[in-house]
């Protein structure tokens, strides 16, 4: 008597779900959804001429910051705890689409590109949406390439990365906003106008072929010396007491760094990586 056939159902193998990592990923989510929230609600308000229409779009911005420590935080706990799967990887992209792809891209469409003439409203929108679609695109050729094995150990980002992308929006947005913060009703002045560039630019960045760091060599059992640890300490100090100005510093030197880094010595790169030197070579 002839057996049936499993059911391809009962062949599928479920995936893994690991607590931390995903837990991280689920408040880099939690903070999209806020930011998003927030946006909408500022935008309200301030149609309504409600005097803290502004004090929304800063938390916002607080909250995509937030989203991209959670997101360095999960790859950190999977790669500690050797609990990187298929599962984190997707679940981490749907995240980041949200935080670093549509925040973003709604916050500056809200704060500007929504104010054009109405000729040109439409601007507005392809603007934003082009950052949107470039955003979810690196993502997609990020998991694709993730999937594959990495030759000689290849750690880079190809491509700038979208939390990266959103948190440069995302710092200088606020940078602006504070320097400004006494001419609250011509909304940041003529500075306005620079973030609509700056989101097509990272667009063509975010899916370009420029290799970027990702740190991934740095974690918690990375050993360093007393002089690190201590400038370590002074420069979160420092980065802690200043955030609103050195954030958008540091996103700015990331960027600039993978134009510089093809002309930086093997040596050089290595230190600044904080990678061994003989991996960096084969790299």
């Amino acid at each position: 008597m002839s057996q049936e056939p499993p059911s391809p159902s009962s062949q599928l193998e479920m995936p893994k779900v690991y607590l931390l990592p995903n837990l991280m990923t689920a408040g880099n989510l939690f903070c999209g959804f806020m930011a998003i929230r927030l946006i909408i609600t500022g935008s309200l308000e301030q149609q309504a001429g409600d005097e803290h229409w502004i004090q929304r779009y800063e938390s916002s911005l607080k909250y995509i910051l937030g989203a991209c420590i959670f997101d360095m935080l999960d790859g950190r706990l999977a790669r500690l705890g050797g609990r990187e799967s298929a599962f984190g990887r997707e679940f981490d992209s749907l995240a980041d689409v949200i935080s670093f792809g549509l925040a973003p891209a709604l916050l500056v469409f809200k704060i500007i590109l929504a104010d054009l003439p109405k000729d040109y409203s439409w601007v507005g929108g392809l603007v934003a949406f082009i950052y949107l679609l470039a955003g979810a695109m690196r993502l997609a050729r990020f998991n694709l390439v993730s999937a594959q094995p990495q030759p000689n150990g290849n750690k880079d980002f190809v491509g700038f990365p979208i939390p990266a992308a959103a948190g440069l929006v995302a710092s200088i947005t606020l940078l602006i906003l504070t320097l400004t913060q006494n001419n609250k009703d011509e909304l940041i002045g003529n500075w306005k106008y620079l973030l609509p560039g700056l989101l097509i630019f990272l667009s063509f960045m975010m899916y370009s072929r420029i290799s970027y760091p990702s740190f991934k060599s740095i974690d918690w059992r990375a050993k360093r010396s007393i002089p690190q640890i201590l400038l370590t300490v002074v420069i979160i100090a420092i980065l802690y007491k200043t955030w609103r100005y050195s954030l958008a510093l540091v996103f700015v030197m990331y960027l600039v760094y993978g134009f510089i880094r093809p002309f930086i010595s093997k040596r050089i790169r290595a230190g600044i990586e904080e990678e061994e030197e003989e991996e960096t070579s084969e790299a």
